[in-house]
């Protein structure tokens, strides 16, 4: 079988070196060229995965084995179930959006640029597509590096600031999370996460190992209180590092819990649900407040993330087909919403320089066609039916009635906040009078913004109207995992 993980993998890495090499400051063409043909040929190799992927099997298809380090049994083995599958799809299919909406705004080292996020693309879907905990391990941490220089050098005024931190949280997140993949390691006498998966433990050893992946996942999600990186990071990154920030990078962590936490520690995964859930709610509840004052777009879009990944850790830990399911559909999701919100606050900072709300009002009449798309977003954002952020929210809550109604309903508040603050942010920017002259001076979107927030717009909506693709090929794999969770390992 062709080695379509491996392309989607490298394709994009390996054009990235390619663009370092050839692209330079004089030849800013080539290297947009270059970017362009790197994304669409990654993702056109992650679209087997999804035309010859059998969604009534639960077991790894698309495998990939060879040896990497024998002495220590690592191996080069990848694999997508129906848990992972979305995800490198989702990957590939953004970064072309990222490419593409850096194409007239980035003057500066564009090679460089490009590079960086076609890099980063390979990188994550490795995490995804990795088999092998080492191998996780390295395109897990790896991904840290292109991410940090993508804030720290095209950033905003405290970008250094901004990338410092997002560097050691996640990295100090991940050390424990090493410490628990060598212990694991010395059990098993192996790196297989299958292995570990049928690893009898201790409940001791299953709390330990689940504390440790925690510290690495929560952060990555990131999940309160340990998400206070990510609104400076989405601030000062610029627009292609706020999406894939949102878009990709924070469903690495929600992944961590599917394909680490629940299996290999099932007990202490039961036996820490409420913590989870806890923590899950007022990610959902306070963080959605928080994001009613924000007068910052991009800010107030970065808080919106948070609550709505809160809903992704909600559903995790119900163990219920509906809410798992849920979840995986919502991040799905808010991989498409999160990616176009902050694309469109990408074209109006590229007309004003401002991403204060406060700077806008009127839009509607000096860019109607961007405002009508960014409605479309907006709604999405806040979970309107036919729009993707409805589908996934509605299962997750209809989880949480099986589990337990009160948390259904205080999870349910968030279709309010959601709605305050993405519809008042909305009011705001576009309705009214026109501001001012600055505002009265936008012009409307072009052909390259309105083409590719259309493409998004058809993915909401598609999604929206018509999930069964994404439930059928995830429903075989989360009942494997449900079931597996359901039985005790402890030694």
């Amino acid at each position: 079988m062709f080695p379509y993980l491996s392309a989607a993998i490298w394709i994009p890495i390996l054009f990235g070196v390619l663009v370092l090499l050839v692209g330079n400051d004089r030849n800013p063409g080539a290297a947009r060229l270059l970017s362009l043909a790197g994304a669409l040929l990654g993702f056109i190799a992650t679209l087997p995965l999804f035309t010859r992927f059998d969604g009534a099997s639960a077991d790894f298809q698309f495998v990939e084995k060879s040896v990497w380090i024998e002495p220590l049994s690592v191996h080069y083995h990848l694999g997508v179930d129906g848990l992972s599958v979305w995800f490198v799809l989702l990957t590939a299919f953004i970064t072309v959006f990222v490419v593409i909406a850096a194409w007239e705004v980035i003057q500066d080292k564009v090679a460089q640029y490009m590079a960086s996020f076609l890099i980063l693309s390979g990188l994550m879907i490795g995490v995804f597509a990795a088999l092998d905990g080492l191998l996780f391990y390295v395109f897990f941490e790896a991904t840290l590096i292109p991410m940090y220089v993508i804030i720290g050098a095209w950033g905003g005024p405290n970008r250094v600031y901004a990338a410092f931190k997002f560097f050691l949280y996640t990295l100090l997140g991940s050390l424990l999370t090493l410490v628990a993949l060598i212990y694991l390691y010395l059990q098993s006498g192996s790196f297989e996460i299958a292995d570990w998966h049928a690893l009898p433990l201790t409940m001791q050893e299953q709390v330990l190992i689940f504390l440790a992946f925690l510290m690495a996942f929560a952060v990555k999600v990131p999940m309160w209180p340990v998400h206070t990186w990510l609104p400076d990071a989405h601030v000062e990154a610029p627009t292609g590092g706020s999406v894939v920030l949102a878009a990709i990078m924070l469903k690495l962590g929600a992944y961590g819990f599917l394909r680490f936490s629940l299996p290999i520690a099932p007990d202490a995964s039961q036996e820490l649900s409420w913590l989870m859930i806890t923590l899950s709610l007022v990610a959902v509840v306070y963080i959605g407040l928080v994001a009613l004052v924000q007068a910052d777009m991009k800010k107030l879009v970065a808080y919106s993330s948070i609550a709505h990944m809160g809903f992704v850790t909600l559903g995790f830990f119900m163990f219920n087909q509906l809410g798992v399911q849920g979840a995986i559909v919502q991040m799905i999701s808010h991989g498409f919403v999160s990616a176009a919100m902050f694309l469109c606050i990408g074209v109006m900072y590229d007309r004003l320089h401002s991403r204060q709300i406060a700077d806008y009002g009127g839009l509607v009449n000096t860019m109607p066609r961007f405002a009508a798309l960014f409605l479309l977003f907006s709604m999405a954002n806040c979970g309107l039916p036919a729009t993707s952020g409805f589908v996934g929210e509605f299962m997750v809550i209809l989880g949480a009635v099986q589990y337990n109604f009160w948390i259904a309903l205080a999870a349910a508040s968030a279709l309010i906040w959601g709605a305050g603050y993405s519809l008042w942010m909305y009011k705001r920017v576009v309705f009214g009078a026109v501001a001012n002259e600055n505002v009265r001076q936008m012009k409307d979107v072009n052909r390259r913004e309105f083409w590719m927030l259309t493409a998004l717009a058809v993915a909401v909506l598609w999604m929206g109207l018509y999930p069964r693709p994404v439930t059928d090929m995830t429903d075989a794999s989360v009942a494997k995992l449900l079931e597996h969770v359901a039985v005790s390992k402890i030694k």
